[in-house]
């Protein structure tokens, strides 16, 4: 008789799924400068160039991640036109209320509630942690879904909030730029022709930082936007099922997605790449999508299918 996968299972599973991704992005950066590096040099040296140029690029950005840390989330509300309510406006108290019960029933603090004017419908969680987190909602998805419904997207938001998603996903924004911006300055180094050219034995400068430029490049472009979607899609898998667990209606979040995805664009996100996967659906424009692999979202019909099998 085959197993059912209970919530705790699929729990489990994306987040072993999500580890082993993050922890692909260090070692494949160092491989790829290693590799590139090595059709010019020897591999000794093609070993301690990848050394270097890993150090400092981590360095970087553990200072740029601080900056995003202070203000990534006030960024991010405001991109997304968001405003912020609390429980003494009656026209606002039931939705105030929804967001304190699934927190309590969730063990977390109250978020901040944001309430975005746009009639789709589309929600996301941002913020340092769970002290300071907050909850973006639409009109829309006020409006149209039901309580059930509406708490079970409540519930997913606070999964990524307890997850701790809103923090990692901060850190993969951080470490693309700053690696997007590496990329940057060493072409610029190569045009520039400031460039030594007195280490012989360690082969032509400017073909080092050629092949160091096109690791970057191959990272940045190919590596990065499949890791990081891979991550998405898991990290949303596991919002589903801890949501699921938080209300013990995991039909209810089903419903509520079948709903969200007929309506799902929030037109003030259509230029902002980054946000679309921290949102319960991707809130760009249907003609965004490249395909699965690029995918910020697993697809909704998998989604359901885990939810009304728990």
């Amino acid at each position: 008789m085959k197993k059912v996968k209970t919530v705790y299972d699929h729990i489990r599973s994306n987040n072993i799924k999500t580890a082993i991704l993050v922890a692909a992005f260090p070692i494949i950066f160092i491989a790829l400068v290693f590799l590139f590096t090595w059709i010019v040099v020897p591999a000794r040296d093609a070993a301690e160039i990848a050394l270097a140029v890993a150090v400092p690029t981590a360095l970087v950005c553990l200072i740029w991640m601080g900056i995003s840390w202070a203000f990534g989330d006030a960024m991010i509300l405001s991109v997304a036109g968001a405003h912020e309510i609390d429980g003494s406006d009656p026209k606002n108290r039931e939705i105030f209320r929804s967001v304190e019960n699934v927190a309590l029933a969730a063990g977390l603090p109250t978020p901040r509630v944001y309430i975005i004017d746009d009639d789709s419908m589309n929600a996301f969680a941002t913020g340092r942690g769970p002290n300071d987190a907050s909850v973006a909602l639409t009109r829309g998805i006020i409006k149209r879904l039901d309580r059930l419904e509406l708490e079970g997207v409540i519930a997913h938001e606070m999964a990524h909030i307890g997850n701790r998603d809103i923090r990692l996903d901060m850190l993969l924004i951080t470490g693309i730029g700053v690696t997007v911006f590496a990329a940057d300055v060493i072409m610029r180094v190569i045009l520039s022709g400031n460039h030594s050219r007195d280490d012989k034995d360690k082969g032509n400068a400017a073909a080092i930082l050629f092949m160091v430029w096109l690791a970057f490049m191959v990272f940045n472009f190919i590596i990065t936007p499949l890791l990081r979607m891979a991550i998405s899609r898991s990290r949303e898998y596991a919002a589903d099922a801890t949501g699921a667990q938080i209300t013990r209606n995991p039909r209810a979040l089903a419903s509520a997605l079948r709903k969200i995805t007929t309506d799902a664009r929030v037109e003030c996100l259509d230029k902002v790449k980054a946000m679309s996967a921290m949102c319960i659906a991707n809130p760009r424009a249907p003609r965004e999508l490249l395909g699965d692999l690029l995918a910020t979202h697993p697809p909704v019909e998998a989604r359901i299918k885990r939810l009304e099998s728990m």
